[in-house]
């Protein structure tokens, strides 16, 4: 199975629900109430279920007043709009008195997290780009002066290291190819020579990463690149907790779901795909490392 990106500016999943919410609010009927995302007209909340990947929108309850409409009325309009647009990157319900809730579908998450280990094409792509092209100074442990939470940011340099170290050690195995391993620094995203793309999803199309600690890593990495690419209205978000959530949730995930032994043998496919997790935290935490925090991303430590 070939991915193909829906939106391929977008890296964000907040960022690609928006630009479809954008582009039905456009039409004629809304126009006098469609101001940009920075007039706060348009709230997504992104749901705390790790079970299913989803956002919920007020706009039909913000819009009902200035349109004469009843809320759920005007949610089911929208949502028919945009049935038309994205329903095979987003499942639409319409929850009384009128939010409407988007679920991402498991092909599309398949295909952003094939983005996060390739790069392929999204805007966190060209901020990698943009970043590499400037030439900084990285100390690897800062100082207390520089840093709010030193202790956090080495749990977090460790994390990246441990990703690289694994990612290496399953191509020296032949669990996965990669077509030149970095040998001084760290990557941005992974060159994957095979399997290309990784098997994201079982046979009937379902997600293959089902445990709890996968889908809780897969979570927390939709929310740093939320926040990466779409930050709240204030524009401020605390970088240290945010990667230190991310660690966290990779080391559980480490802990509790195996690569080598058993499953090697027995389900490589589990065993590629769950690298291909590793592969798409490291290449966000070094992001976050070395962009936000302005610190030395790490091969090994």
């Amino acid at each position: 199975m070939h991915y193909r990106l829906p939106v391929s500016k977008y890296t964000s999943i907040k960022q690609l629900l928006y630009s479809y919410l954008i582009k039905s609010l456009s039409i004629d009927t809304y126009k006098s109430e469609n101001r940009c995302i920075e007039d706060e007209i348009i709230h997504l909340y992104k749901g705390r279920d790790d079970n299913r990947v989803f956002y919920t929108s007020s706009v039909s309850l913000r819009l009902s007043k200035s349109q004469n409409r009843k809320a759920m009325e005007l949610a089911s309009a929208i949502a028919s709009d945009l049935s038309g647009i994205c329903e095979d990157v987003f499942s639409i319900q319409i929850v009384p008195p009128g939010w409407i809730n988007f679920e991402l579908t498991h092909s599309t998450l398949a295909t952003w997290l094939q983005s996060l280990v390739v790069g392929s094409g999204g805007a966190i792509n060209s901020k990698f780009k943009i970043q590499n092209s400037k030439l900084k100074n990285f100390c690897l442990l800062p100082s207390l002066s520089q840093c709010p939470m030193p202790h956090a940011q080495f749990a977090i340099q460790y994390a990246h290291a441990r990703c690289c170290s694994l990612v290496l050690l399953a191509h020296r195995e032949g669990l996965i190819k990669l077509r030149e391993p970095v040998a001084n620094s760290s990557p941005a995203f992974w060159d994957v020579i095979s399997p290309n793309p990784l098997p994201w999803l079982n046979w009937d199309g379902t997600p293959r990463l089902n445990h709890p600690d996968e889908r809780r890593l897969i979570g927390e990495l939709i929310q740093v690149v939320d926040n990466i690419e779409c930050p709240d209205v204030s524009g401020s978000v605390k970088w240290e907790k945010v990667a230190l959530n991310l660690s966290q949730a990779f080391e559980k995930f480490w802990s509790n779901c195996r690569i080598w032994g058993e499953v090697k043998i027995t389900s490589p496919e589990l065993a590629q795909a769950r690298l291909g997790l590793l592969m798409a935290t490291q290449s966000v935490l070094r992001f976050v490392l070395e962009e936000s925090l302005g610190v030395f991303a790490p091969l090994e430590l």
